[in-house]
């Protein structure tokens, strides 16, 4: 009896030797809808338009034409062959901080959206998997930062102990946690139920490896989903604390920093507004737009015909078996 229980349980897990390919294939499923999300007309769109703001704010500060915090005019001087942006409220070279001014925000976003996917993921799929008193306590804590929007949750953590850099990354990455915890506990509770779950916790495997080989390779997709929205939403977030003097503080440029510091000069020139404006906004649709994109392939949308065989050939050196 024990005997049959063994070949039922590791059949479930592993399955009949034509059932390998498939199972290997959905291991590396995000590979297939990252480059059918980038290969399809939306998700190229997004892509180009963000890595173009990307590659602006990675190669800007090697090509600036002066420094970003240097005299250099009178304030709000217009377009000339010298300053092609003008100069800010201080005298400053417009164009010169534009290209500095956009990697500590990236920087900054992208350390914030990480941890906060990071904590959110680690609750979300707890919560589904232990369920129980876990589970209400997770999301407990859940609604009681849910009630705070976003951005008034991120002042009050930066308020208390002033605007430093690592508070901010802390401050965002702590809005996005708990809404990426309902989204994933809600894909978990899915996984947790399949059979080949349930096969490997009759094999008494450990919980954290059950979670981390079995249960985390399935919810990739919805994990890349998220990580490209809280990005987007991180940027805003940054921007706007920047924006109104919480966020990254001057002399250093930031676009952010930009809107706020220039605003009263919006009539003489108004470039130093325009340019870091629409940099952020490009950045934001861009992004949004990539990761619509891969929401929409991975639910079939927007898959091309044969990713799937593509993929299988590329991985494994031989074509799916389609009669399956």
């Amino acid at each position: 009896m024990r005997e049959e229980e063994s070949v039922a349980s590791d059949t479930a897990v592993r399955g009949p030797s034509k059932r390998q390919a498939p199972a290997r294939l959905r291991r590396h499923e995000w590979l297939a809808v990252l480059g059918a999300a980038a290969r399809s007309k939306r998700g190229m769109m997004g892509l180009s338009v963000a890595l173009l703001v990307v590659a602006v704010a990675v190669v800007g500060p090697f090509v600036a034409p002066h420094s970003a915090t240097e005299f250099v005019s009178s304030t709000f001087s217009p377009p000339s062959a010298e300053y092609p942006l003008g100069t800010d409220v201080l005298g400053r070279d417009v164009l010169s901080r534009v290209l500095d001014g956009g990697w500590l925000l990236l920087a900054v976003a992208a350390a914030a959206t990480m941890l906060g996917v990071a904590v959110g993921a680690v609750a979300g799929i707890t919560a589904a998997y232990f369920k129980g008193w876990r589970d209400g306590l997770i999301m407990r804590i859940v609604d009681v930062i849910l009630a705070f929007p976003a951005i008034v949750f991120a002042l009050l953590l930066v308020s208390i102990a002033g605007p430093r850099l690592w508070l901010v990354v802390v401050a965002v990455a702590a809005t996005h946690a708990p809404q990426v915890a309902r989204v994933m506990r809600s894909a978990a509770l899915d996984v947790c139920e399949k059979d080949f779950v349930k096969a490997v916790e009759l094999m008494r495997i450990p919980s954290r490896k059950i979670i981390r080989g079995e249960i985390l390779p399935n919810l990739v997709t919805p994990l890349m989903v998220e990580i490209g929205l809280r990005l987007t939403w991180s940027i805003v977030i940054i921007a706007g604390l920047s924006f109104i003097g919480f966020g990254l503080q001057p002399p250093a440029p930031n676009w952010g920093l930009m809107l706020n510091e220039n605003r009263v000069g919006l009539v003489s020139n108004p470039w130093c507004i325009i340019v870091p404006a629409t940099l952020i906004a490009l950045l934001t649709v861009g992004m949004n737009t990539f990761t619509d994109a891969i929401a929409r392939v991975s639910i079939g949308v927007e898959r091309p015909v044969g990713e799937e065989q593509f993929l299988q050939e590329r991985l494994l050196g031989r074509p799916l078996d389609t009669a399956q």
